[in-house]
């Protein structure tokens, strides 16, 4: 291309002068009868001209093949391209190992240890008529399914267990999923489609966050937990759009939020659900079997009839202290899920003994009420004992069993205020033999709340137990953040 530019330039040189010739007056041209004045002419010669140009292929020197010596040369400098970024500093998650079962107390480096890093909160972990259970189920079935639900991984113990869930629940149907984290990113792209309109509380996290993005939905966040965000976004996407009213909406919220320890106010989600006509997707994986006053979650909480919230997932690994999860709601959502969920349809089922678990958990829950009434009073109990703790300050709800602790004055960097409650974890454990965990967040999180500490409350415990974490929370943020602030 370089040696065709001195070539047009002489070509528009040579036109430029026959263009003052053709233009002169009385010149023209006659193609066809038609009469052409004489810049038409020119121009198009200067447009074929430079079209021919530009159509050249430009000029390769001959290749000179390479001797061994550079192909050696350039195979040792050559560096692939990492198949992941580098880990930076301080993002190595270095968290205990246990040594035994996740209960109220737990073996962390081979001593004990008050556990509140576990979601187990009806104190189910070890339950011996639980394991009982799950004994009889492994002689019986064997560890693994093997299979599908769809290709010969349907057991029998399976439908109990929907039924169970079912049943609990009230609702018309219920199904099984092998893993409680992918229930819900599974569920939200069997539903939600290119070219649905998704509301999503700001706050949820990250698996929810996944179904969203696997969705290819347009998603709108709300601010975290306000309903007066909620009623002006959905104002602002159905006022006077008509597309809006043709096209299938979804409100997406969680009932107990894993980020914040906040509930979902369900009754007005519900009012305004209905208002704006949108269907409500709803995450029950902290509520379940913890909410309401026989367990049955954010609905009999609020008294909301549970027909009035189109579809609920839940993860079983907290309160039934197993392992799966389950999406219920009428036979159309559940019936649905079994041809287009890829977390139903492409996993192998769930160990037959988890599920065997499950429906013991929530005959245990059944028949032993109190238990709810003993996680309450822990939570309750907590709240009072952390009310004063030094620099720190309870985000969560009051019936929440996530006790969500943030500091009271931001450093103004996510990072360095991790640290100080990385710090604070680690002294608390290290000196008081009490295990706690913060709101440590992968690359892949978007949800902006506010770290913390983020303490798991079980009926399990007990008031020395709580009295333990209290006492030895209140004196090392004491000495940690005195230094800061």
């Amino acid at each position: 291309m370089d040696m065709a530019l001195p070539v047009v330039n002489a070509t528009a040189a040579v036109l430029a002068r026959v263009s003052a010739a053709f233009n002169a007056p009385l010149a023209r041209a006659v193609v066809f009868g038609v009469h052409i004045d004489g810049h038409l002419v020119v121009e198009g010669l200067l447009i074929a001209v430079i079209v021919f140009q530009l159509s050249r292929k430009s000029y390769k020197p001959p290749k000179k093949p390479l001797t061994e010596k550079e192909i050696d040369e350039l195979c040792d400098e050559w560096e692939p391209e990492p198949l992941c970024p580098p880990v930076k500093e301080g993002a190595r998650i270095d968290t205990p190992m246990l040594e035994s079962a996740a209960g109220p107390h737990t073996i962390v480096d081979g001593k004990e240890v008050v556990n509140f890093a576990s979601a187990n909160y009806l104190g189910l972990i070890g339950n011996e008529k639980i394991i009982d259970s799950c004994i009889g189920s492994l002689e019986k079935y064997g560890v693994g399914s093997c299979g599908p639900r769809g290709f010969y991984g349907t057991i029998d113990v399976h439908l109990d267990c929907e039924s169970k869930i079912a049943k609990f629940l009230g609702t018309p149907d219920s199904i099984l999923y092998s893993y409680g984290i992918s229930t819900i990113f599974s569920v939200i792209p069997a539903f939600c489609k290119k070219g649905d309109i998704i509301v999503a509380d700001e706050g949820v996290h990250w698996a929810v966050q996944n179904g969203l993005h696997l969705s290819r939905s347009t998603v709108v966040y709300f601010k975290h937990n306000d309903m007066v965000s909620l009623a002006s976004t959905l104002e602002k996407l159905t006022h006077g759009n008509k597309r809006a009213e043709k096209i299938r909406r979804y409100i997406v919220v969680e009932s107990i939020y894993q980020n914040s320890g906040q509930i979902a106010p369900l009754d007005e989600i519900v009012r305004l659900k209905e208002k704006y006509r949108f269907r409500v997707i709803l995450e029950e994986s902290h509520s379940f079997g913890v909410l309401g006053k026989s367990g049955r979650g954010l609905a009999e909480h609020y008294g909301v009839p549970i027909e009035k919230i189109d579809i609920i997932t839940a993860g079983m690994g907290n309160a039934l202290a197993t392992d799966g999860g389950f999406c219920t709601g009428s036979v159309r959502v559940v019936d649905h899920q079994r041809l287009s969920s890829s977390g139903y349809v492409f996993s192998a089922s769930l160990p037959p003994y988890l599920a065997t678990a499950a429906v013991s958990a929530v005959n245990y829950l059944e028949q032993n009420p109190a238990v709810l009434a003993n996680l309450r009073s822990n939570i309750a109990l907590l709240h009072k004992e952390l009310s004063d703790t030094p620099g720190l300050e309870i985000f969560s709800h009051v019936l929440s069993p996530i006790v969500f602790l943030k500091l009271k004055k931001s450093t103004g960097s996510p990072t360095t205020d991790l640290d100080l409650l990385e710090t604070i974890a680690g002294r608390v454990l290290k000196e008081d033999s009490v295990l706690i965990v913060t709101s440590k967040k992968s690359n892949l999180d978007r949800c902006k709340l506010p770290v913390g500490i983020r303490l798991f409350v079980s009926a399990g415990h007990t008031e020395s137990d709580i009295s333990r974490l209290s006492s030895s929370l209140k004196r090392v943020s004491a000495a940690v953040l005195s230094d800061c602030f």
